[in-house]
């Protein structure tokens, strides 16, 4: 494994996790390196950690990377070691030619998860894993195909902000639509799908226009970042295993914004609303994803919570804080809480 170096953020260093045998998709180089890329705070010469510590691990969504050090700065100051993962194909991961965030299935992600677990467990006995949107998806997918790191108390809890845990649109769209995509994604599952970006998140988010975020647009792909038709198939085999449920065994947050507003045009009040998913089916598939999990509504949040204006992030942030001072705390008391919760997830 090569050896940490600094990140592109100022104060982060970064480690790349090469995938060996990786799945080389139709139209990229055959010779294309295909890498992960593990982030987390920059350490001093003389600082060895602290073992006893819960380590978080941050999951990106779609044509995303990890950019929120406000984030880091977050659970930091709360006691825990952040770590956040670059998917392949996605930010400090994609490579020139490669077809971006493209995958035909979301369990090819729990390959570098698997490796960045390691690397963390090598230095952290306990594990929080958060998602965000598409990442939340994959997350919840991990978790529950990874009993044993929750049998052993490794990972201790999942923290969900805006999980795509089903297809949003009109019932038309929901009853029509994943066939078409099924059928084309079975014959050119590279096919990019007619879906423009209006750019309505950037222009909400993004400190160039009504946003606070100066996030590199050359790592959200721009015009690379294509919805392929293999790639929303993979999305909605997602779903339909969250619908049959996960029966994920450790306690799960699943954070969500007030309202869902969806618009052809620019309208104010995006800037206080999810205007990517549809935040009631995220509330309402959350109960299928263990047998304990808490959902919080923040009031005008946007699609990512953490990038919403400040008072709401406040708001979201107090509600993790409380949260995890119940299930996952930063330096939990010696095996009394590991035990009552093995009691629940018994029954």
């Amino acid at each position: 494994m090569t050896a940490w170096r600094p990140d592109l953020l100022d104060g982060f260093e970064q480690l790349s996790l090469p995938i060996t045998e990786p799945q080389v998709y139709p139209g990229e180089p055959e010779d294309t390196e295909i890498t992960a890329t593990l982030v987390r705070a920059a350490r001093r010469l003389d600082d060895a950690g602290e073992p006893g510590r819960t380590a978080v691990l941050y999951v990106h969504g779609w044509n995303d990377y990890f950019f929120q050090r406000h984030l880091a700065d977050y659970w930091t100051r709360h006691g825990y070691a952040f770590h956040a993962i670059d998917l392949r194909r996605y930010g400090r991961s994609y490579r020139e030619g490669q077809l971006f965030g493209f995958t035909t299935d979301l369990t090819e992600y729990f390959v570098e998860l698997d490796r960045a677990c390691e690397v963390i467990a090598s230095e952290y006995p306990r594990l929080l894993l958060m998602g965000h949107s598409t990442g939340g998806l994959i997350a919840s997918l991990y978790a529950a195909e990874r009993r044993s790191m929750i049998e052993n108390g490794t990972l201790v809890a999942l923290v969900l902000n805006s999980p795509w845990l089903d297809l949003q649109g009109s019932q038309t769209i929901r009853t029509l639509g994943p066939p078409m995509v099924q059928s084309l994604s079975t014959l050119r599952p590279t096919t990019p799908l007619p879906l423009p970006d209006p750019g309505f998140h950037r222009r909400a988010t993004h400190l160039d226009h009504d946003g606070e975020w100066d996030y590199d647009l050359t790592l959200k792909g721009g015009e690379i970042s294509l919805v392929r038709a293999g790639w929303l198939q993979a999305v909605l085999n997602g779903h339909q295993r969250v619908a049959r449920g996960l029966g994920i065994g450790c306690p799960v947050l699943v954070l969500a914004a007030g309202r869902t507003l969806f618009r052809r045009s620019w309208d104010e009040e995006m800037m206080r609303s999810d205007i990517v998913l549809d935040v009631r089916q995220i509330a309402s598939r959350a109960v299928r994803l263990g047998p304990l999990v808490t959902v919080a509504r923040i009031a005008d949040g946007m699609h990512d919570l953490l990038l919403s204006a400040a008072p709401v992030r406040e708001r979201t942030f107090a509600q993790i804080t409380r949260w995890c001072g119940a299930y996952a705390p930063a330096q939990p008391a010696p095996e009394v809480a590991r035990d009552e919760w093995a009691e629940v997830a018994a029954h």
